[in-house]
């Protein structure tokens, strides 16, 4: 009888975990969406934080510069992003990819300083069950890097000129974002990826739920996080222990910007010196001091923009004329 009991408590506790880690739509409705906040909402919190970004948004919108667009999967799942033109014609392009049960708006202070500063086209995806995107489950970045290459395709032939060339295109991702950008990174290139900037990612989905669980409930990685793993590839198809940034990074071959701040205690900052020693060459590191999870723009934006623009500028060339755009 103990034995069952243990067993039950065991299978319980790992449960918990999975379906708290990874949200699964329980009640198999159409909608589904584990974003912590309403679109509002997150656009209220922007706000507070970046207030310039109120009257970027009014004028973008003003311009006709924020649009919807939606794409649909292979497996018949509705995505949508929204997507901001440059204010003159380029093929500079961004994707700029949110994090744990955020949405795209929420990157809004990256696609200013990509819009409006470095002048870049950009595309902000939400992912699955995430904001507009349709979706049974958080996917932590490993089963999101297929919908990302969907996007860096549609981003491609959106910005690129008719019969010119492809577009240059850079995928920037913050904490689950930057885990997604570190899966991409690990697959086949296409020729119009030129480089990385990945904020604050973890080095794996094990490792990080490993630390979260000793964090929030101080429980130990095994049994729990195994069952929870277990789980996971039977609902999901995936373990977590298969979802490593680390391994990815090790078949990485284009540039890439490494961030994150040293007092980061969501994801501990330890993780990103594994994950740079993990990528073979043409790398960077920047850790910010003293700053906290996916901050580091907020703490230091004339640095952060800074050295961005420097790292992307060794591996963008520069453009005499870009054609004409046409966006549909």
């Amino acid at each position: 009888m103990m034995f069952f009991l243990l067993l039950f408590l065991l299978l319980s506790i790992s449960g918990f975990i999975y379906y708290k880690a990874v949200g699964p739509n329980l009640s198999r409705r159409a909608a589904h969406n584990v974003s912590t906040l309403t679109e509002p909402e997150a656009l209220d919190e922007m706000y507070s934080l970046y207030p310039h970004l109120r009257r970027w948004l009014v004028e973008r919108k003003s311009h006709g510069q924020w649009r919807s667009t939606t794409l649909t999967t292979p497996d018949n799942v509705r995505l949508h992003a929204y997507v901001v033109p440059a204010d003159r014609p380029t093929r500079r392009t961004v994707i700029l990819i949110h994090g744990y049960r955020s949405q795209a708006v929420e990157m809004l202070h990256l696609a200013y300083l990509y819009h409006h500063q470095l002048h870049f086209n950009v595309v902000m995806p939400d992912l699955r069950a995430h904001g507009h995107s349709q979706g049974s489950a958080i996917g932590f970045g490993y089963t999101d890097a297929a919908d990302v290459r969907l996007w860096m395709h549609h981003a491609d032939s959106l910005f690129r000129p008719e019969h010119g060339e492809h577009t240059q295109m850079v995928i920037h991702g913050l904490s689950m974002g930057a885990a997604t950008a570190m899966f991409v990174a690990g697959q086949p290139q296409p020729p119009y990826v030129k480089a990385y900037v990945e904020d604050c990612g973890y080095s794996s989905v094990d490792a990080e739920l490993t630390y979260m669980l000793r964090r929030d409930y101080f429980l130990p990685r095994f049994p729990f996080i195994p069952l929870a793993s277990l789980i996971c590839r039977w609902q999901q198809g995936w373990s977590f222990q298969e979802a490593s940034c680390v391994e990815s990074l090790r078949r990485a071959r284009a540039p890439m910007l490494f961030i994150h701040g040293t007092a980061d205690r969501y994801v501990p900052s330890h993780m990103v010196h594994e994950l740079y020693a993990a990528k073979p060459h043409q790398k960077e590191i920047w850790e910010v001091p003293e700053v906290t999870h996916g901050r580091a723009y907020h703490d230091y934006p004339a640095d952060y923009e800074r050295r961005v623009s420097r790292f992307l500028d060794q591996y963008l060339y520069m453009e005499e004329t870009a054609g004409s755009v046409s966006f549909q």
